[in-house]
């Protein structure tokens, strides 16, 4: 929770950096209020509990009742949580709150519709480091509610070697099967080795060097099929690239292990959620 609290405390203080001018000229300093957040599009939970720890950081006097599961699915109309507070404090902290918590319904509702085109295979749908620049511990959990699966979490976690990695050794002169060995004899056992091809001829290289994981990008599902076959089992296989609602599930049928998508977090639409609140003296 440390570092979702960080991510919390960073959004209030650029919403209100010298507290909310509107509601302490105009609100009675002792006017409370109820707020419940309802959907107004059927989805799958995600942050209903982020939701409610903005308004705990923004004053403890805010209570919240938690009425949706992470993960959970629901209608049209549903409540999502109930809670009271100082009427101040409760206004000075919705726009956050329904900003992360809409956000995170977005993802989480996203990648359950992908993981759906893929049942009944093999895939499993992962996310990217496409993620919205200091939101990423949520958007990763958002994908988990939906029933997604997470990729390396940053640079530092695991090796990727991508086309631009491959660009730089080519230039010096250095082939990628000999980059590989060398780069497995230096890592720890415990460090994920994976790389990126985007052409067929490039995968028996690869393999035969000792990768964990190999990434087909932007292969037909035809191409992704002989790269399986091409690998025969020696490593995980990825697809990546040209990947939406329309084709994952031909590519999921290509027989891949992992399919991983950007469009899960960097370009989701935030779930419709209101906020109804009710003012009492």
């Amino acid at each position: 929770m440390n570092a979702i609290d960080g991510i919390i405390r960073r959004a209030l203080a650029e919403d209100a950096p010298t507290g909310d001018v509107t509601s302490e000229t105009f609100l009675p300093a002792g006017a409370r209020a109820d707020a419940e957040p309802a959907a107004r599009e059927p989805g799958v939970a995600s942050g209903v509990d982020v939701f409610a720890r903005v308004f705990e950081l923004t004053d403890p006097a805010c209570s919240v009742e938690v009425l949706a599961a992470s993960g959970g699915r629901f209608a049209a109309g549903h409540v999502l949580a109930r809670m009271s507070g100082p009427a101040r404090s409760v206004l000075r902290a919705e726009r956050v709150a329904l900003n992360l918590v809409q956000r995170m319904c977005g993802i989480a509702t996203t990648t359950a519709r992908y993981v759906e085109r893929v049942e009944g295979t093999r895939a499993r749908i992962a996310d990217t480091r496409k993620t919205a620049p200091g939101l990423r511990v949520l958007d990763r959990r958002a994908v988990r509610d939906g029933g997604g699966r997470n990729h390396r979490g940053s640079l530092s976690d695991a090796v990727l070697v991508k086309d631009n990695h491959l660009a730089v050794l080519a230039a010096q002169g250095i082939g990628i099967g000999d980059a590989i060995r060398d780069a497995r004899a230096r890592l720890g056992h415990t460090i994920h080795l994976e790389v990126e091809v985007d052409r067929l001829d490039q995968v028996e290289e690869v393999v035969a060097a000792g990768v964990d994981t190999i990434m087909l990008d932007n292969f037909t599902p035809d191409e992704l099929r002989a790269g399986v076959e091409l690998v025969a089992g020696r490593a995980l296989v990825e697809a990546s690239g040209g990947v939406d609602l329309d084709a994952v599930g031909a590519i999921a049928r290509a027989g891949v292990d992992i399919i991983s998508v950007g469009a899960l977090t960097h370009s989701v639409r935030a779930l419709d959620l209101g906020l109804d609140i009710r003012v009492s003296a």
